[in-house]
């Protein structure tokens, strides 16, 4: 199955500084890219890699120090500890839809095709993006759009949405573009368009709720000098991920001990945030939007 290079690739990879007997996890397997790597750089090491989309488990890699387990990352701990892994010396996230994702159509990902209104992660689970669209209250929807979409005029969409789905059942990703597609000037249009699907799709996958799961027991899981090295495309993301770096825990609030000690677990290898480079973005346009972080245990 086709999947795009992986963004920042060997800066991620790099970031790990990965020790060839170590144990690592790569919580958003996707193509593969990022795991071959990281295996390629382990002697007697092990790589356990998650990701509960299951057309992604058609690119498994093949060694007895790899292992792919079908599962949402949230649920980090839990599986590791089945397989009788405490303590991991590193851990991999690439946030986000794959660009595999976006370019399938019927999955209902992406502005630029017209598909059925999905956006499941996991193709089994039970709410999907149509009926969030039909379904949710109308105060729900504002405050889905206001809180993960950033839209400042998100009860005038939700108002909107509302009056389309009672005249008729909204099913394609053009019916919703068509329904809010004329509320702003055309050159935001794709912008616009691009924030509501971002809502919408953070809604149905829980994902501000399971990436904080994920984030805090990978601190827990971590070993003295392990690291962690997130990629996030929206400020959403990156904000949660860059409070636990900086300041010890999600709400960005630093905690200090009797002695003025900052309490956090975390210390950043990279003060400033890395993004990509003018070549990165012309191979790769989801490149553009991409931030990594990167901390170290200890």
């Amino acid at each position: 199955m086709e999947y795009h290079n992986p963004v920042l690739l060997n800066e991620c990879i790099e970031g790990l500084a990965i020790k060839p007997t170590g144990i690592y996890v790569d919580v958003t397997f996707g193509g593969g890219g990022h795991s071959k790597l990281i295996l390629k750089n382990l002697d007697g090491g092990k790589l356990y890699a998650f990701d509960q989309d299951k057309n992604a488990h058609e690119n498994a890699l093949l060694g007895d120090g790899f292992k792919l387990i079908n599962a949402n990352f949230r649920h980090l701990k839990n599986f590791l500890r089945m397989e009788g892994v405490r303590k991991i010396d590193g851990l991999l996230a690439d946030l986000g839809v794959s660009s595999h994702q976006f370019d399938v159509a019927e999955r209902g990902f992406s502005i630029r095709f017209d598909g059925e209104l999905d956006m499941r992660m996991n193709i089994n689970s039970p709410l999907s993006a149509r009926q969030v669209v039909n379904e949710y209250g109308q105060q729900d929807l504002a405050n889905i759009l206001f809180k993960y979409g950033e839209l400042r005029n998100s009860r005038a969409i939700a108002r909107e949405i509302v009056n389309a789905r009672e005249i008729e059942t909204i099913v394609t990703t053009n019916q919703l573009i068509e329904v809010v597609g004329h509320m702003v000037p055309e050159k935001n249009r794709n912008q616009f368009l691009a924030r509501i699907f971002q809502a919408i799709r953070i809604e149905v996958n829980d994902e501000m709720k399971a990436l904080e799961e994920m984030l805090l027991d990978a601190v827990d899981m971590l070993n003295e000098g392990g690291r962690l090295v997130v990629m996030s495309y929206h400020s959403l993301e990156d904000r949660m991920v860059k409070n636990l770096m900086k300041k010890g825990n999600i709400e960005g609030v630093l905690e200090k001990d009797f002695f003025g000690n900052p309490i956090k677990d975390l210390k950043e290898v990279t003060r400033k945030v890395m993004v990509a480079t003018k070549e990165q973005i012309t191979e790769n346009s989801r490149a553009r939007s991409a931030k990594l972080r990167i901390a170290e245990k200890g």
